[in-house]
């Protein structure tokens, strides 16, 4: 009878352990559950960047260059003035079969702007006479309007000759019509070489080398008699 009893109670141990053992059958134990595997997070797919594409650096692309207009003298000297116009000063001279750029036109008459020879200053030549040769085409060149006004020149008779001014042919009486002002006239600058018209053979009195704003007195006739202008 003993044997018996021990042998079931040692069945009955053994059942018990063996139901512990089993996960989630029979006896809940805190601290004992199997924790959860968390799910799988699929991996996030990143979209790749482009590629930065080099940007092309400008290349500056040089002017393209005017073609050169330039101006000859032929068949003498020609004045450059200060101005488009023979009313203003000279500046320099260009010489016969000598040629120089033209860098600029007057939209208002008939000269044009170019450099002075042998030199930094710009000045002023005609091409409206027989003395002017053009080499290029002047509508590449740029043309303004020169508004600086020149200042008027004048030659007075203060003799009691009439005299002749050349060139120019400019007849100028003597001191006593000055009230008439015919012993006067406005000139162009330049040179002016001055004769008695009261004297055999109209003898040379004077030349002289006239500047704008200025007044030039003849005060000596042909025979050397000084005289005093008013």
């Amino acid at each position: 009878m003993k044997k018996y009893y021990f042998a079931l109670l040692l069945l009955v141990f053994t059942q018990g352990c063996f139901a512990a053992r089993r996960p989630g059958v029979g006896i809940t134990s805190p601290g004992l559950e199997t924790p959860s595997q968390p799910s799988a997070t699929p991996q996030q797919s990143r979209t790749p960047r482009p590629t930065p594409t080099a940007v092309p650096t400008a290349t500056e692309i040089p002017p393209t260059p005017q073609p050169k207009v330039t101006i000859t003298a032929v068949k003498g000297n020609l004045y450059i003035r200060r101005g488009p116009g023979t009313e203003y000063d000279r500046v320099g001279v260009l010489y016969k079969g000598e040629s120089t750029e033209i860098i600029g036109q007057d939209v208002l008459s008939k000269w044009v702007q170019v450099q002075v020879p042998d030199s930094d200053r710009t000045g002023w030549v005609s091409i409206m006479t027989e003395f002017s040769s053009l080499d290029g085409d002047l509508t590449f060149v740029p043309d303004f309007t020169f508004t600086e006004w020149p200042q008027p020149a004048y030659i007075k008779n203060c003799t009691e000759h009439d005299v002749v001014v050349e060139p120019g042919d400019i007849y100028l009486y003597n001191l006593f019509t000055n009230s008439k002002y015919l012993n006067e006239s406005q000139v162009d600058p330049g040179v002016y070489t001055i004769f008695d018209m009261f004297l055999s053979g109209e003898p040379e009195i004077q030349t002289v080398d006239v500047r704008e704003g200025e007044t030039i007195y003849i005060t000596v006739d042909g025979d050397g008699t000084r005289h005093n202008c008013p």
